[in-house]
């Protein structure tokens, strides 16, 4: 069976619309009833194993996701969970009130005492100096596909000093705004649980902040700010932002061919970032 045929099976009379076509696929069950629900169908074991270990982890903290109940179909395993709701926000309107609680469900699961981790070991301050020289080191191949000038990158290794970091907690490594879904009933839930795991907080707000304020503005990013309540200074975030914009070309640069103009906008965070 394929993914939409497994969800599908799940509630045979109800609507079935799909919402992500991406590896994991995901599809919203509207029921004759009224009643709504949303079914992902995991690439593999490991994926679902590795989303449904953090969600559990965390429980009741604010913005986690509930499930409704897992299984397996041919082997393909599946989570339905509770609907979390058809905006988000990077498509609902402005709401800066909405945005704020956004920040402090990150405090609520920064603040957990949860034992979340998916990798063999946590990450911290030295993992990413590390991680982000090499990643540097590699962009090299890749520059001109990029469209990263020899004197960027130059002056990126220079800048690339290890970014301010606290002691690792629970993360969820991608708090975008599209990753926050907001209910009807003004809920919001943080979605998409697979690389969880351990990290400095600075991970999470950075790259949060990064992508409020490029997405919905730099008010967006203050009130994220303001939900978390965080006590340093934002400067502080700015060197995450050379991390995440290297990781995300070098990932995409490896993983497609030709040229990559269309990641025009990370060359230029780069370029903002080691300015």
């Amino acid at each position: 069976m394929d993914a939409r045929e497994i969800a599908t099976a799940l509630a045979p009379t109800a609507t079935v619309k799909e919402l992500s076509s991406r590896q994991n696929r995901a599809f919203r069950l509207l029921e004759e009833n009224g009643k709504s629900s949303v079914v992902k169908v995991y690439l593999t074991p490991a994926r679902e194993r590795r989303e449904r270990h953090a969600i559990e982890a965390l429980a009741g903290i604010d913005g986690v996701p509930t499930i409704l109940e897992r299984g397996a179909t041919d082997g393909t395993p599946w989570i339905r969970f509770v609907d979390a709701g058809t905006w988000n926000l990077a498509t609902l309107p402005r709401n800066l009130e909405v945005v704020k609680r956004a920040g402090r469900a990150l405090r609520s699961l920064h603040g957990a005492n949860a034992a979340i981790t998916n990798l063999d070991s946590v990450i911290d301050a030295q993992y990413v100096a590390t991680h982000l020289r090499s990643t540097l080191d590699r962009l090299e191949r890749f520059r001109r596909r990029l469209g990263i000038s020899a004197d960027l990158l130059a002056a990126a290794k220079i800048a690339s000093a290890e970014p301010p970091a606290g002691e690792p907690v629970p993360a969820h490594t991608r708090p975008v705004p599209e990753n926050f879904l907001v209910s009807d009933k003004g809920a919001l839930t943080l979605i998409d649980w697979e690389w969880a795991t351990l990290a400095p907080p600075e991970w999470d707000l950075s790259m949060a902040t990064w992508r409020f304020s490029k997405e919905l503005g730099p008010e967006a990013a203050d009130a994220l700010l303001e939900g978390y309540g965080a006590t340093f200074p934002a400067i502080r975030l700015k060197p995450w932002i050379t991390y995440h914009a290297a990781t995300m070309m070098l990932d995409a640069a490896e993983r497609r061919e030709g040229r990559l103009g269309d990641l025009a906008y990370l060359v230029d965070d780069l370029a903002e970032s080691v300015a």
